[in-house]
């Protein structure tokens, strides 16, 4: 049956305009990106079946395009369509930053760099960027690959800054294989990046580690 057939008040347009999109399933959610299914299918049954075919909703929003497009009824043209809301949240999530002091809004700030974050399949080191009242001016990715002192440079890092007119620093990077513990190699270059901005008489407030569903803080943990 398609959701045209269905009585008005389960068809899930309806329901979100009714009740608010945060009593829909994530099937329904997902069909209405999807808009149609397939023959003898609706939309709703198509997400049902892309959800347990990637075992959720984030899996399938981090899929690649390639692992994406495999499952039949999807395409290329729904892999852009969800990819570009994902976006379009991330974008929300920094907007609603950009007004609010870092540290007051440390769960939007948590919650923001594991959005950007944590589905990468690559390591990135990141800067949020902070003005005298700690708001934050920008995000900045700061190098990609394996972090380390030899990729992350110190004088590099204080030219933004000071292009950039920031008076405090959030660095924040990814652990891919969903382990949330600093390593050695992290804490040194913490502090040679804290030293060395020190200097400039730049604070450095804290360094976050996103790995999965978990994010650590190093000032948190006494590190810094």
């Amino acid at each position: 049956m398609s959701i045209r057939d269905w009585p008005v008040e389960e068809r899930p347009q309806e329901r979100l305009l009714n009740e608010g999109s945060e009593h829909l399933s994530d099937a329904e959610l997902l069909a209405l990106f999807l808009r149609s299914g397939q023959p003898g299918q609706s939309a709703v049954s198509l997400a049902r079946q892309a959800l347990h075919h990637f075992g959720n909703i984030r899996n399938l929003l981090s899929a690649d395009c390639t692992d994406f497009c495999r499952m039949k009824g999807l395409g290329v043209v729904r892999y852009t369509q969800l990819q570009a809301a994902l976006e379009l949240s991330r974008r929300h999530l920094a907007i609603s930053l950009h007004k609010a002091d870092a540290l007051d809004a440390s769960h939007k700030v948590k919650g923001y760099l594991k959005a950007r974050l944590r589905d990468l399949k690559h390591e990135v080191f990141a800067a949020l960027l902070l003005d005298t009242q700690h708001r934050i001016l920008s995000f900045e990715q700061l190098s990609a690959g394996t972090i380390d002192q030899a990729t992350v440079y110190p004088r590099e890092v204080a030219r933004l800054m000071l292009e950039r007119h920031a008076a405090a620093v959030i660095f924040a990077h990814n652990h891919p294989a969903g382990r949330p513990e600093p390593s050695d190699a992290d804490i040194r270059l913490t502090h040679t990046l804290k030293d060395a901005l020190a200097l400039l008489d730049i604070r450095v407030l804290d360094h976050f580690i996103v790995a999965d569903q978990h994010i650590v803080s190093f000032a948190e943990q006494g590190l810094l």
